[in-house]
């Protein structure tokens, strides 16, 4: 056993777990996006567990929030498990559900805000790696007096870093990821995520499409919002992306949450999963750089899904296994 822990651990150091990650090929060209039926994609169920149980989320806010920030973010989170007018967060997130495990059991729609750390002291520093993610866990669940719950039964765990916080290849590789923890580490094994605010770092990268890449050769956003910027939802552009990110990898984390259940492609070491395949894709139409049809509310702001408090988003699709292409409620057939 001693032997084997060692050898788990030195896998969590070598291994770079699946991640988010849009490049200028996949952002700006879509050399292949699926928004129509295609039988070429070879997404298959490798036998591993879903998310099927009710779920209890657990938000790790490392570094110095911004209040209002949290607040759009808690909302989205609210709006997974919340009735809105329709195409809401929650009809979004239906498509997610028809993934099964061997039982027959769907995934979740009872997905649960159960507790919020907030480690303000930047317990590991300033620059992190992505193993670093686990031991934040780790310290999350062992802080005294009020640590989060440990919880290997149904705990999901999210780990967002404030704007000044460096993480390796955000930015430059990855707005986010997922995986799960090792007990070498906190102690047992739960799924989790990452997620970076990009709004000061690199909005062009990771809050796509509320402003552009550098490499994209388009001008910046003038102040009168012209140049074909399209404006935030809530206000924001790290946070709106943040927020489009954070549904990609939760589809993901709950349809993959072990690397052994939902994906394409022969290597669980690099899976194309269920929102992988719907990058930059937001409606109808979308595609070489198009995000699709979308809708604009009175300020000219652009959103497809409606969530809790009045609060609207814009999210990208995810792979339908049903109609075998990429789909959110905002579609227009």
């Amino acid at each position: 056993m001693h032997k084997l822990s060692w050898y788990v651990l030195l896998l969590s150091l070598l291994y770079f777990p699946p991640a988010l990650s849009w490049s200028q090929d996949t952002r700006f060209n879509q050399a292949e996006n699926y928004e129509g039926s295609s039988d070429l994609v070879n997404l298959e169920y490798h036998m591993g567990p879903v998310l099927a149980s009710p779920t209890n989320l657990y938000i790790i806010w490392y570094g110095h929030w911004n209040p209002t920030h949290q607040a759009t973010i808690r909302d989205f989170l609210y709006s997974l498990s919340s009735s809105a007018p329709y195409p809401s967060v929650a009809d979004w997130w239906k498509t997610v559900r028809l993934y099964t495990d061997q039982t027959g059991s769907n995934i979740t729609g009872s997905i649960s805000l159960s507790g919020e750390f907030y480690d303000y002291r930047y317990s590991h520093g300033g620059y992190l790696s992505r193993l670093s993610m686990q031991s934040i866990i780790k310290t999350a669940v062992t802080s005294y007096p009020r640590p989060l719950p440990l919880n290997p039964r149904n705990g999901l765990y999210l780990v967002l870093t404030s704007s000044d916080v460096q993480v390796q290849d955000f930015c430059r590789a990855v707005c986010g990821f997922h995986y799960f923890t090792f007990p070498t580490i906190v102690g047992v094994t739960m799924p989790y995520a990452w997620i970076g605010y990009s709004g000061t770092q690199c909005p062009g990268m990771c809050a796509y499409p509320f402003a552009w890449p550098n490499y994209s050769g388009k001008p910046p956003p003038s102040t009168d919002g012209g140049n074909n910027i399209m404006r935030s939802p809530n206000g924001d552009a790290g946070v709106d992306g943040m927020i489009s990110i954070i549904a990609h990898e939760l589809a993901e984390v709950s349809s993959n949450p072990l690397v052994n259940a939902w994906y394409a492609g022969d290597d669980p070491t690099a899976p194309t999963e269920i929102a992988d395949l719907c990058l930059g894709l937001y409606g109808s139409g979308g595609g070489g750089g198009y995000v699709g049809k979308v809708y604009k509310d009175s300020w000219g702001n652009g959103y497809n899904l409606n969530g809790v408090k009045g609060r609207r988003f814009l999210v990208q699709w995810v792979w339908n296994p049903v109609k075998r292409r990429c789909f959110g409620p905002n579609a227009m057939d």
